[in-house]
């Protein structure tokens, strides 16, 4: 899939990043692979419990076709998938690490105030 990148302006480079790393799960995707190494497909379903099947293979392709995740199928009976992080993709982690920072800043200066949706991680 190609993705369009506009011809403009300064913020463009901005506009371009966060048009690869966008998408409900796609940030939160490359935290855990990034942070916490290769996953199995059912363990990234587990960190997201209000993602569905469909969005998180669509969101993980996108990742895969982009270059910043990588697909590892071992063959083993039964099949095995797993996902890790590429060199490139690797390269987004000082960006993965201020929005977690900015986001727990957020969340202690918002305490109270902010809806609570519980994501249980296992």
């Amino acid at each position: 899939m190609s993705r369009k990148i506009y011809n403009c302006e300064n913020g463009c480079s901005v506009e371009s990043t966060l048009q690869i790393i966008s998408g409900r799960w796609k940030s939160v995707l490359l935290y855990h692979l990034i942070f916490e190494g290769e996953h199995r497909y059912s363990e990234l379903q587990r960190f997201i419990p209000g993602v569905t099947r469909r969005m998180l293979s669509l969101q993980l392709k996108d990742l895969e076709s982009d270059g910043l995740i990588y697909r590892k199928v071992m063959q083993e009976k039964p099949l095995r998938v797993a996902y890790g992080v590429t060199e490139y993709g690797l390269s987004l982690k000082p960006v993965i690490e201020v929005l977690y920072d900015w986001g727990e800043t957020y969340n202690k200066k918002n305490a109270g105030r902010l809806e609570e949706e519980c994501l249980v991680y296992y």
